[in-house]
């Protein structure tokens, strides 16, 4: 294909893509106040975790709602997340999109390699925001108990949805980091000799990363996602050790394997290898030279 071509398939692709999120936006925005095939509406879902919260520290007691400070502030939070849920639910289409525009330029190989790190990449993300999903009532709960009798928490809409959508967000991409790990290693970037010395280093790390990553320095979220990136990492790291496991194998029955690249491939001179001996040089040979025919004789010339 030509840059036009491309160009133009580029065009096809973010049109088509453009379309997708548009359609899902407007789903997600029905279904934030509707319910949807029996399942619970996106309102009720992101209102659970602050209704979690005991009565008797909440403002208002009852009903359990949130607060509008500004004007218009509903409209955004249900346009925030309606794109939002609406970008999740057709996410195979703008995943394959993506996937037609990239494959043609890849090998077979490249094709399965990236087929599986796509469909692992979406696994560990939905797991995380699951996760996410489950500590944040108890996040709030311990956070709210430390006013006490003192005080009554009545949050905003905008710094609580805030609050839940970064949490989401915030676990789903760090559960990347094991297949990162696993990626690098696959190119030899980095090898498993290397990440069990710094073990303990990249332990330390994770645990740092939850503390500072975590918004509203939740101690349940932090203590949640640093055990839960460590036990990751462990699983990383044997597959790791599979990996250059396997890879030393193939290498140790490589017949040059013990040679370093810059390093001449020695010689077979074994008893297969047959010596022939060189050609003997060929004697040069000068032309003969050769009289020329004497002209024929007759009588008279013998007369004379």
């Amino acid at each position: 294909m030509t840059l036009l071509e491309h160009l133009y398939e580029l065009r096809h692709r973010v049109a088509v893509i453009s379309l997708a999120l548009t359609v899902g936006g407007i789903i997600g925005w029905i279904w934030f106040t509707t319910r949807i095939a029996g399942l619970p509406t996106l309102e009720s879902l992101l209102r659970d975790p602050y209704c979690s919260i005991p009565a008797e520290q909440r403002f208002p007691s009852t009903p359990c709602v949130l607060i509008q400070q500004q004007p218009f502030e509903a409209f955004m939070i249900q346009l925030k997340v309606g794109l939002g849920a609406g970008a999740a639910l057709v996410s195979p289409v703008w995943l394959y999109q993506i996937w037609a525009f990239i494959t043609p330029g890849l090998y077979a190989k490249e094709r399965k390699f990236a087929r599986i790190f796509v469909f692992s990449a979406s696994f560990l993300f939905i797991v995380g925001t699951a996760l996410a999903y489950l500590v944040i009532p108890a996040g709030l709960s311990v956070l709210v108990s430390f006013a006490g009798s003192f005080y009554l928490t009545a949050l905003t809409g905008a710094s609580y949805v805030s609050f839940v959508l970064t949490m989401l967000i915030v676990f789903g991409v760090s559960f990347e980091m094991p297949l990162v790990v696993v990626m690098l290693n696959r190119i030899g970037v980095l090898t498993y000799a290397k990440l069990s010395k710094w073990r303990r280093g990249i332990i330390f790390a994770l645990f740092v990363f939850a503390a500072v990553a975590t918004p509203g320095t939740d101690p349940v979220g932090m203590v949640v996602l640093a055990l839960a990136l460590t036990v990751l990492f462990e699983f990383a790291l044997q597959i790791c050790r599979v990996h250059d496991k396997r890879k030393a194998k193939r290498d140790e029955s490589s017949q040059w394997a013990h040679l370093s690249p810059d390093e001449a491939a020695p010689l077979d001179l074994g008893p297969a290898a047959v010596e022939t001996p060189a050609p003997a040089p060929v004697a040069s040979v000068e032309p003969r030279r050769t009289e020329p025919p004497e002209p024929p004789r007759n009588r008279y010339d013998d007369a004379t």
